[in-house]
């Protein structure tokens, strides 16, 4: 395998060659203020507006759990609740951390074809919870690109912004993909984001070559009050916060950031296009950003991970999840589709097929 690589997460991947290039001059450039009062922070903001097309409120944390949450607790009290899919991230992999950052607020999981919610969803479940004895909707949480790798478009994500506003409710996007998101429908950053009613934007590095480090992106001001102190009593304020920033403006200005999306996007095309049509492979949902999403026996699974793969069944026992890298190369791509090819034409003894 290339270096190790394997397909259970796009977090696996090491850091691109621009971050690590904007550490090392961040770096050699000796002391700097801290906590964020340094010149590639404000720069990295500068580019984030810049990026965006307007002039935005931009915090940095660590790591996509704590974007989620705290901004999610900035647009919640704790009576409130977050209309989310059932899949999303913050539902099912991040310990009820909105409900713990604002004070007890209640994510309601919700059904939604190919892992994306609609505007009908959400006007059904506020007609649900309008007495004093529910817990009331006050924003919607969506997924951009979403946990099954499909895509949201301007339309679907004005339609289910106008619903939000005609109910009363903010909405949030979970953007730990939404370079992705960005890379596979070809439109600018905004047209994706505020454009289309997006109040806040968790948006992802982590997932495209960063070492650390998430963006939450205020699109409007007021709902940005105080969150600095947020940050800081979350434990998300980190002092030598250049060693961040430095990163994400070098990777902004460069386009990186899209073209390393682009050539995750590509990898995962590629794996689609070399598996379908095998035996026993069932694609489970159109691959539109970095992630392949396929129905395997557990014959199969097991055959794959005794060659050394390693994946994610996501989806009862046989949806299994193959991510895509910024660094993901072609050549590990189609070794993964030998070894599976290889896997369907073996005997079923000799893979110790269990279905």
């Amino acid at each position: 395998m290339s270096a190790g690589q394997q397909f259970a997460s796009d977090n696996n991947a090491g850091i691109c060659p621009e971050a690590l290039a904007a550490l090392v001059s961040v770096n050699s450039a000796g002391h700097a203020p801290g906590y964020g009062e340094d010149r590639w922070t404000a720069a990295a903001i500068e580019r984030v507006r810049e990026t965006f097309e307007t002039r935005c409120e931009v915090f940095f944390v660590f790591n996509g759990t704590a974007a989620n949450a705290l901004a999610l607790a900035a647009l919640c009290r704790p009576y409130h609740a977050v209309l989310a899919h059932r899949l999303s991230h913050i539902e099912s992999d991040e310990a009820s951390a909105p409900a713990f950052f604002s004070g007890g607020a209640k994510l309601i999981p919700l059904d939604g074809a190919m892992g994306k919610l609609s505007p009908l969803d959400i006007e059904a479940q506020v007609a649900d919870a309008r007495s004093v004895h529910h817990s009331k909707p006050r924003a919607v949480s969506l997924t951009q690109a979403t946990e099954v790798g499909t895509v949201y478009s301007p339309s679907e994500l004005r339609a289910i912004s106008d619903a939000a506003r005609r109910n009363g409710l903010h909405v949030h996007m979970d953007g730990a993909r939404f370079a992705n998101a960005v890379a596979s429908l070809g439109l600018a950053p905004a047209d994706l984001s505020w454009r289309t009613g997006v109040d806040v934007l968790s948006l992802g590095g982590t997932k495209n070559g960063l070492a650390v480090g998430e963006a939450v992106i205020f699109f409007h001001a007021g709902l940005a009050e105080e969150f600095a102190w947020r940050v800081k009593q979350s434990g998300q304020l980190a002092s030598k916060l250049r060693f961040i920033t430095a990163p994400w403006s070098a990777l902004l200005e460069s386009g990186a950031w899209l073209a390393h999306a682009r050539h995750a996007n590509r990898m995962a095309r590629r794996l689609a296009d070399a598996v379908a049509g095998l035996a026993g492979v069932k694609l489970l949902f159109p691959v539109e950003a970095n992630g392949v999403f396929l129905d395997l026996s557990l014959g199969l699974q097991a055959a794959l991970r005794g060659a050394g793969w390693r994946f994610y069944t996501f989806l009862g026992e046989t949806g299994c999840r193959f991510m895509c890298a910024w660094d993901t190369a072609p050549e590990t791509v189609d070794r993964l589709a030998a070894d599976l090819t290889a896997a369907i034409a073996a005997p079923a003894s000799a893979r110790g097929a269990r279905r």
